[in-house]
């Protein structure tokens, strides 16, 4: 099942690339079953970290995955399958969204959690080597969605506040060169 649900995200990203770097989209899921695999998981946890993103990133539904996956996948992507996005709820600013989405996200499985730590800890890598004038939005909101995500695996849960508090001292160092 593994095998399958990568060859299918690999399929559902191609031709999507990562903004920064411009490498396949379908490394950044890759590198995330990598994280979950230092830590105890399940196969439905691998499965789901490669297709947490095809939902919100291609035109697959969470009914497909449902079909081709079962429940238990379909209900973690589900989980790991932002809400709050502008598309849905025009009337809030970016700040509003990722609040009520970090609530959200506060109520989801381990499992999920443990997921989306591991996705925080890849992002925020990315975000501030590549992106510091965003970054300076961006970490603050990972630092409330990490507090969210207190339940997830412990390991990760120390990676993700580890990851986000160096990326903070990074920033405020930099600002302090100017």
């Amino acid at each position: 099942m593994i095998k399958e649900a990568l060859t299918f995200a690999r399929q559902a990203h191609e031709g999507q690339h990562r903004k920064y770097t411009g490498e396949p989209y379908i490394e950044h899921p890759i590198r995330l079953v990598e994280t979950l695999k230092t830590i105890p998981h399940t196969e439905a946890m691998l499965c789901a970290a490669y297709l947490h993103d095809v939902v919100e990133d291609t035109p697959v539904t969470h009914a497909q995955i449902e079909e081709k996956f079962g429940k238990e996948i379909a209900r973690l992507v589900h989980e790991l399958t932002d809400e709050y996005i502008k598309e849905k709820y025009p009337n809030l600013n970016r700040r509003e969204r990722k609040k009520k989405e970090a609530a959200r996200q506060a109520n989801m499985s381990t499992e999920a959690k443990t997921i989306k730590l591991a996705d925080v800890i890849d992002n925020t890598r990315d975000i501030l080597k590549n992106d510091k004038d965003f970054a300076r939005r961006y970490i603050p909101e990972m630092e409330a969605l990490v507090e969210a995500l207190q339940g997830g695996n412990f390991k990760l849960f120390m990676r993700a506040c580890y990851e986000v508090q160096k990326a903070k001292l990074e920033l405020q160092e930099s600002r302090l060169k100017k």
